[in-house]
């Protein structure tokens, strides 16, 4: 007997018929959608040369090139932040000191639970920023993304297993020795997946941008579809690039799982060693 039947009784003859008829209808439901949504599309004269003529002129791939530059740049500095931000915060949420715990505490979980929107748009209207709208915009996401990176680094310290930490402080190191030479490294492994996807995260936030004019795809987005009135046109060109950046932090995130591998152990003459996985490069 197969391990699936033992789970759960096979489908008889009618159950089949029930799930080819549900399948069939579903697949026949989801195509209508997309028929009428095309239709519509094609009614309000949304597939006419001149809505998406604006993405093959020079001028207006330029500018798109300029609003992917301050995207990355904003995206780029915002990340750096909250990795020190969320390194910082979150070990010092596990320090044993109530002066630093405390306020580490009250730092991350104000941070976090804040829209990260009402944030940016707050620092916004302090004024102040000789570099225009694009700081309040990056700052808003070093906070908010940093506190969320904080408890991320917090749970992967903490999941690290006790005798690596007991170990390091029977060898006698300090506790600061221990948490940047034993913990940390281990935690990294243990944490680069959710680190990516806040990466990811905060890429996409960067939109948010567009409230404030902060310079990037959104606000050149904005202009276009200004002028040409081809506001949808607009979005799916947006949409297409943001979907083309966070696939290539996926692959990133990817090519580092596999670079770092997931450490094995190997007692050979009673030592431990640690091996990379076979696939890691």
């Amino acid at each position: 007997m197969s391990n699936a039947s033992v789970l759960f009784d096979a489908p008889g003859p009618q159950a089949l018929r029930r799930y080819k008829i549900t399948a069939a209808v579903t697949v026949i439901g989801i195509i209508a959608v997309i028929a009428l949504v095309v239709w519509k599309l094609y009614v309000e004269d949304q597939f006419t040369a001149e809505r998406w003529e604006p993405f093959v002129t020079p001028a207006i791939i330029e500018l798109l090139i300029e609003g992917l530059v301050d995207t990355l740049l904003a995206a780029g500095v915002a990340i750096v932040g909250a990795v020190v931000f969320g390194v910082i915060f979150g070990v010092g949420k596990l320090s044993d000191h109530a002066l630093v715990r405390w306020p580490s505490w009250t730092i991350v979980e104000f941070f976090r639970a804040v829209p990260l929107l009402l944030l940016i748009i707050f620092i916004w209207g302090l004024q102040g920023f000789p570099l225009g709208t694009l700081v309040p915009l990056i700052l808003g996401l070093i906070l908010y993304n940093g506190s969320v990176l904080a408890e991320v680094f917090r749970a992967g310290i903490n999941a690290v297993p006790k005798g690596q930490s007991e170990a390091a402080f029977a060898l006698g190191m300090r506790k600061n020795q221990v948490m940047r030479i034993v913990l940390l490294p281990q935690a990294v492994k243990i944490m680069l997946p959710a680190i990516i996807s806040q990466c990811i995260v905060a890429l996409k936030d960067t939109s948010l941008g567009y409230v404030i004019l902060a310079p990037g795809l959104t606000f050149v987005g904005r202009a276009i579809w200004r002028d040409f009135a081809n506001r949808l046109a607009t979005a799916l060109v947006l949409a297409a690039i943001y979907i083309v950046l966070n696939l290539l932090l996926s692959w990133l995130a990817e090519y580092l799982q596999r670079r770092m591998g997931t450490p094995k152990v190997d007692l050979v003459g009673g030592i431990v060693k640690t091996q990379p996985d076979a696939g890691a490069i």
